[in-house]
């Protein structure tokens, strides 16, 4: 679609998605050298240019595992688990915190949003896209601990160590929710 033929919220869109290619294609150019280096996803970055806010690092990188921030986990993965209807995206995959419904990306950005406000370090909570042991494609929150790496996840209400998953992981955001590897 052009950007000259669209009407409406359609042009807001389609500059949207111009803006994520041309930040593809910068990003690209600026990286190519980087080894390990992969672009987040596409719905990720259409996202961040719409909320900057929601795509921020800070803080450390690894938040300390104690019983508080334990119960903060089991606290937010529970309510945000219940709170959200699933829902599969139809047609372009969009990512959104703040939803009533969506899939495993929505139920990721609204733990992340939620552990944020709760005090949690920004910048040791990664998204991780992986494939499930079916090999299906599959969005987890990573929150990257002085101990064990853990999993915050839609499909499950228990929080295990991201060695435990069963998963593996295709790519993860880096403390720079920006940066993806």
């Amino acid at each position: 679609m052009s950007v000259q033929t669209a009407t409406g919220s359609n042009r807001k869109i389609a500059a949207v998605i111009m803006a994520a290619m041309v930040s593809l294609a910068a990003g690209a150019m600026s990286t190519a050298a980087s080894a390990g280096s992969v672009h987040a996803p596409l719905g990720y970055q259409v996202m961040c240019l719409k909320n900057p806010a929601e795509c921020k690092g800070g803080g450390k990188a690894k938040v300390d595992l104690t019983a508080d921030v334990m119960s903060t986990l089991k606290r937010v993965n529970g309510h945000v688990n219940r709170s959200i209807k699933p829902r599969y995206d139809s047609g372009a995959d969009v990512w959104s915190a703040s939803s009533s419904s969506g899939d495993c990306e929505d139920y990721v950005l609204a733990k992340r949003k939620a552990l944020i406000k709760a005090g949690i370090p920004a910048s040791s909570l990664r998204i991780a896209y992986v494939k499930t042991r079916r090999g299906e494609g599959h969005a987890i929150l990573v929150v990257k601990t002085n101990g064990k790496d853990l999993v915050l996840d839609n499909l499950t209400a228990s929080i295990k160590p991201l060695s435990q998953s069963g998963y593996r992981i295709i790519s993860m955001s880096g403390a720079n929710p920006r940066s993806w590897s």
